[in-house]
């Protein structure tokens, strides 16, 4: 049985590395083992904070949809109740664009959303 040399397999595998690490801070991008763990952790924190991000932005339409329904004297959580009995399809994140960008049609959908959650029994 022949010998088996890892000498190209090894190379290309450290390249590979080696160019993923490309930016990072001192050995982190210039030795392979510290290159392979400092990939593998950003992988986990990627990872992480891809799902951290769509947290956040949910939260920052909600306070955004907050803000804009409280200068207008009512609740989020009435105006979000109405526009489910209304059956209006918006979701959080083009609500709170338009109550950026286009308050008057923001103020016709909090309108329909009100009548529609006093129309509605409170226990439903």
């Amino acid at each position: 049985m022949t010998r088996v040399r890892l000498g190209s397999a090894r190379k290309r595998k450290h390249k590979r590395v080696l160019r993923e690490a490309r930016g990072y801070y001192g050995s982190r991008s210039k030795l392979y083992p510290q290159a392979k763990q400092a990939i593998t952790r950003a992988g986990m924190y990627a990872w992480r904070d891809r799902r951290a991000r769509k947290r956040d932005f949910r939260r920052l339409w909600i306070t955004r949809i907050t803000a804009a329904c409280r200068m207008r004297g009512t609740r989020y959580s009435l105006v979000m109740n109405g526009l489910r009995h209304t059956g209006i399809l918006l979701n959080r994140k083009m609500l709170s664009e338009m109550a950026i960008s286009d308050p008057k049609a923001f103020d016709q959908v909090v309108e329909m959303a009100i009548k529609a959650s006093k129309a509605t029994p409170a226990n439903v």
